[in-house]
């Protein structure tokens, strides 16, 4: 279980540093080179005997290794979104490392006022994981399935923590998609 402290505002902490502004914020923050990931997860079906669940998937940058022994992950995820409210009620997913030659797929997962994720998947290569039930995409860097140990708010956004299940590299000769500066970006 994750221990969380939270630390004490310093008394001669200056008034711009807690009144940063969003536009300043995001600025130096996309000054952060971050790789690209597809997170992945089924929503299981609703009543048995119903129509089959869905899956569903989000263009994540906000994804770190957290732990070795044991394995963890942590993925932050925007409050009330879509895969924020189905973590909350089933705590297996997937990540899939999105290779230079996904853009497409992680643009696609990343549109506000996106098409529905039964009609993103449609055409995708991808397995479904043996532990997670959720989408792993043909040809991503690495593929990771998790479940999750904590869940911690943290401002408008939820960071879920999640032990890895199965981890494989089914396209481990690519380059990595990554974002930098507010584009995807390819390295080399």
């Amino acid at each position: 279980m994750l221990k969380t402290t939270p630390v004490p505002a310093e008394p001669d902490a200056s008034p711009h540093a807690e009144g940063v502004s969003n536009d300043e914020f995001r600025a130096a923050m996309s000054r952060l080179a971050a790789g690209v990931c597809l997170i992945t997860a089924h929503e299981a079906p609703t009543a048995p005997g119903g129509p089959r669940g869905e899956d569903v998937g989000m263009t994540a940058t906000a994804f770190l290794s957290v732990s070795l022994e044991p394995p963890l992950v942590l993925v932050s995820l925007r409050e009330g979104s879509r895969m924020d409210d189905l973590l909350a009620e089933q705590p297996l997913w997937a990540v899939s490392v999105l290779a230079d030659h996904q853009l497409q797929i992680a643009g696609r997962f990343a549109m506000k006022g996106r098409i529905s994720d039964r009609l993103l998947f449609a055409d995708l290569p991808y397995v479904r994981g043996e532990a997670s039930g959720a989408p792993l995409l043909n040809g991503a860097l690495a593929t990771l399935e998790c479940r999750t140990e904590n869940r911690v708010e943290a401002g408008d956004h939820t960071l879920v923590i999640g032990r890895v299940l199965t981890a494989a590299l089914p396209s481990p000769d690519s380059g990595p998609l990554t974002y930098f500066r507010g584009r995807y970006r390819h390295l080399g």
